[in-house]
């Protein structure tokens, strides 16, 4: 694999369209805590790319990508582990796993102005209802299969307990690396708007 590939990249720099809200940066997710201290969404470059891919593959269809989880450190997945110490659906702390290499993704499909469309169940439902294979009603199975048609397209593959969870299908090519969603923010340019006085 090219190397320029296996760093990290922040996603909203190839694609500003994918919306982030990193739920373990929030109370709002299983756990009713604050998971890690970051809300910028990083993943292995070559990932990343493939994600952008999937962006504009929905795009087309008038939807976007939201992204409620990327790279998650070691240290942020034993904090869930303690949590939930059920690998089923909560990995055991491990440099070599797919969040915490940076190649996965928990995402779910938005309209265009950023809306949720429907889904069979809500991000991190423990329940059989959020396997694949789960009942989904005619529009649930439209959008699902909107997501999953893009995300498989793209170069990605679903985990069969999540229909949110997909991993880059060159996943086991990457090695282990650590980093610091913080130091990927995107800077903001800030304009002078000073202007002489007559």
């Amino acid at each position: 694999m090219d190397k320029k590939l296996t760093g990290f990249t922040n996603i909203q720099k190839l694609d500003p369209d994918i919306i982030v809200d990193l739920k373990y940066a929030t109370e709002d997710n299983f756990t009713g805590k604050v998971i890690y201290d970051f809300t910028t969404a990083i993943a292995r470059t070559g990932t990343a790319y493939k994600l952008a891919e999937a962006s504009a593959i929905v795009k087309k269809q008038g939807y976007r990508l939201k992204v409620w989880d990327a790279y998650r450190p070691v240290k942020s997945q034993k904090k869930l582990f303690e949590v939930y110490p059920d690998p089923k659906f909560v990995a055991e702390p491990n440099p070599n796993f797919s969040h915490q290499k940076g190649v996965t993704f928990d995402l779910t499909l938005t309209d265009n102005l950023g809306n949720e469309v429907e889904m069979q169940t809500g991000f991190d439902d423990f329940s059989e209802m959020a396997a694949r294979k789960a009942p989904r009603t005619p529009e649930q199975e439209k959008n699902y299969k909107i997501l999953n048609d893009a995300m498989l397209e793209a170069g990605f593959v679903g985990y069969e307990n999540e229909w949110w969870d997909y991993r880059d299908s060159q996943m086991d090519e990457y090695e282990p690396l650590d980093a610091d969603p913080n130091e990927y923010k995107i800077k903001k340019v800030v304009q002078n708007t000073c202007t002489k006085s007559k």
